[in-house]
């Protein structure tokens, strides 16, 4: 599974390196335009989960960046931008909202909540995408997982799911097969990686006594161990 790849659209090399490299100790795999004709290339030629965007760069605005975005076919002409620009007057902030940016900050900015706000961003673009992929009903075993009522039916058995437990399976049965590294339910799912990894396992221990005929001896949600989890159906 690779991680969230971020571009990053600034013309100032000190702060474009500063915010890359915050973002790549995040975890994120990060690429950048110093400009916006560069911006706009990378974003026709590529997927990106999300775009940090300044508004005053060379060449071509932040704002007709945006707007050549948003006139891509979806899924690509979805991608989440978050503005962040020295201009905070009303009518710049409104202007860009209206044409599709998802977040706006303003120059200078904290560190932390610039953090924050692209957590938020990816985990509402990974929601987003997984409540398309996945249906509202699915079978595992003799299973049957009902995300729309939070229950877990086997027979005449009916176990109720949390909303974390309910987004875990969806996420596994979307991802079925292969390896879901912690990171990623943290990412997707808490949303930070300031929830311990110990947090996972606690929710992993309860599903499988859901889940699983016998929780000791899995046969559906396995360990990857040192990874994270897989689920075999």
């Amino acid at each position: 599974m690779t991680s969230n790849r971020v571009l990053v659209v600034e013309d100032d090399r000190s702060l474009r390196k500063g915010i890359s490299e915050n973002l790549e100790q995040e975890g994120y795999e990060v690429v950048t335009a110093v400009d916006g004709d560069a911006a706009a290339r990378l974003l026709n030629a590529g997927d990106f989960d999300l775009v940090i965007l300044d508004l005053m760069l060379p060449h071509k605005s932040g704002l007709d960046v945006l707007r050549d975005l948003r006139s891509l076919p979806s899924p690509r002409g979805r991608t989440p931008v978050l503005i962040l620009t020295a201009k905070d007057s009303e009518n710049d902030k409104v202007l860009g909202l209206e044409l599709g940016a998802d977040d706006y900050m303003t120059k200078p900015f904290g560190l932390r909540e610039f953090l924050a706000r692209v957590r938020l961003r990816l985990r509402a673009r990974h929601v987003d995408a997984q409540q398309e992929a996945t249906p509202e009903r699915f079978v595992i075993g003799d299973a049957e997982i009902d995300l729309e009522a939070y229950e877990l039916r086997r027979g005449d058995q009916k176990l109720a799911l949390s909303q974390k437990e309910a987004s875990m399976l969806a996420l596994l049965w979307l991802e079925r097969g292969k390896v879901v590294r912690r990171e990623r339910f943290l990412d997707a799912i808490w949303g930070t990686r300031f929830v311990t990894s110990r947090t996972i396992d606690t929710h992993v221990f309860n599903l499988r006594k859901k889940l699983e005929r016998d929780p000791k001896d899995p046969r559906f949600l396995m360990t990857v161990h040192g990874i994270g989890y897989k689920l075999d159906t």
